[in-house]
């Protein structure tokens, strides 16, 4: 007897109709689970590292600042070292992640913070500092309060991501991952409340190295590129990320590392205080990841990205010249969630620009190239601390995101299709007409 919804098969052996369906639903439920297994594995790696950089965010300050021998200075040249360090490493494992293995590489990059966040608690002098921070990038690892979580591991997540979605769903998954590993950021940044900074660094440690342990379970599908880009409009976009993401990353070393030292010195608030305020500064911001999908959606990722940088220029120049603690604070919770709104659409827009081969090297030069910009900024910032002209760097962030605003319209166009990496139109070939008309006409 032969089910009304089944085809008896023309050949005997050959599975009919409804075996077939069956066995498509089968496979699309295995594949299911395993992509979820995959994004649980790299939920944990994420989040147990985001969690591990917002307590090194909040106590590396106050430790460095303590020093009777050091200053906002000392503290610039030390994220100077981990942006140049990161951005030499971020190059490095772009590289090896696209001709090796991306688990590989994320592992080897997953395993710096815990090494230098215990060197730190062994032995918290300035030398020991400075090595740290070459191996762990601390100015680069804080939390998404500094733009994302990663240091020079992030360029291979977000290549990971790639493989693990489709162009329809990628930047929800570059959100979702993001908001968690915020949290999770959040979460460490308060766990400073209850130790000194020392210990920080210790579970710190503990925190990053326990999250190297999901990626040995992590297994990566096969990349399938959702067009075909050509190499041209590859490199072209990479030199127009790499421009805008220079800008952006002038920009974030001006402001973004010294906000807690800012009100560390102009309004003396304590480290107990501080990191309450950094946790509910970090949430804010991942929530507002969420909202990545709408605003590309509704706008694409170029008008996004100028509507929320635009607001948060404005209110960081309200913070420099109205030195109002309670209105501070609430800047503080807003300009992080304006700042990254618009990053998973942005790291959208990168992956569909280039080829697939290239993608790890594509999102490290953008990272080297943000992180080098980055390094030159913090030292400006550092010094300019120091001889207390401290609103001028909040001056410098408004002329440098305004141009970048500008280059973001001119190289990709007002909905962001503009130069988008496709292939160049191919003159039709003659013979080939010929042939054809030759064929229909037969």
């Amino acid at each position: 007897m032969v089910n009304g919804n089944d085809q008896v098969p023309l050949n005997p052996g050959e599975p009919g109709e409804g075996e077939l369906r069956l066995r498509s639903e089968a496979e699309k439920m295995k594949s299911t689970r395993e992509q979820r297994h995959r994004l649980l594995m790299l939920i944990l790696f994420r989040s147990t590292r985001a969690a591990a950089g917002g307590m090194i965010m909040v106590a590396l300050p106050y430790l460095v600042l303590r020093d009777p021998h050091a200053g906002s200075l000392a503290l610039a040249v030390l994220y100077v070292v981990g942006v140049l360090s990161t951005a030499v490493l971020a190059i490095g494992v772009g590289h090896l992640a696209d001709r090796w293995d991306y688990r590989g590489a994320l592992l080897l990059t997953g395993l710096m913070v815990p090494i230098s966040a215990w060197m730190v608690y062994v032995d918290p002098v300035f030398w020991m500092l400075m090595a740290a921070s070459i191996i762990g990038g601390f100015a680069a690892t804080g939390s998404l309060i500094g733009g994302g979580v990663g240091g020079a591991a992030q360029s291979v997540q977000s290549a990971v991501v790639a493989r693990i979605s489709t162009p329809d769903n990628r930047t929800k998954y570059y959100s979702v991952l993001a908001f968690l590993s915020g949290i999770a950021g959040a979460l460490g940044a308060l766990l400073v409340h209850f130790f000194t900074e020392r210990q920080a660094f210790l579970v710190a440690a503990i925190l990053s190295l326990v999250g190297c342990i999901p990626l040995l379970f992590l297994y990566l599908p096969h990349y399938e590129p959702a067009k075909k880009v050509s190499r041209a409009g590859s490199v072209r976009a990479i030199r127009q990320f790499g421009i805008t993401g220079m800008l952006n990353g002038f920009s974030q070393g001006l402001i973004t590392p010294f906000l807690i030292p800012f009100f560390v010195l102009v309004y003396h608030v304590s480290r107990a205080h501080m990191s309450v305020f950094a946790s509910l500064a970090s949430t804010t911001a991942s929530i507002s990841l969420l909202a990545a999908p709408v605003l590309e959606r509704r706008f694409g990722f170029v008008r996004s990205i100028t509507f929320t940088r635009a607001l948060g220029l404005i209110l960081l120049i309200i913070m420099a010249v109205w030195h109002n603690l309670a209105f501070g604070l609430v800047i503080y919770l807003i300009y992080p969630a304006l700042r990254i709104a618009a990053l998973p659409a942005q790291q959208s827009a990168l992956i569909e620009r280039v080829e697939h081969g290239s993608m790890g090297r594509a999102l490290a030069v953008n990272q080297v190239a943000r992180l080098s910009a980055s390094s030159a900024a913090s030292m400006c910032t550092g010094y300019l601390f120091d001889i207390s002209a401290i609103e001028l760097p909040f001056f410098i962030y408004a002329v440098v995101m305004a141009a970048n605003i500008v280059l973001y319209y001119r190289f990709f166009g007002r909905d962001g299709k503009k130069n988008d990496g496709q292939p160049d139109a191919v003159s039709p070939d003659p013979a080939a007409i010929i042939s054809e008309a030759a064929a229909k006409t037969q």
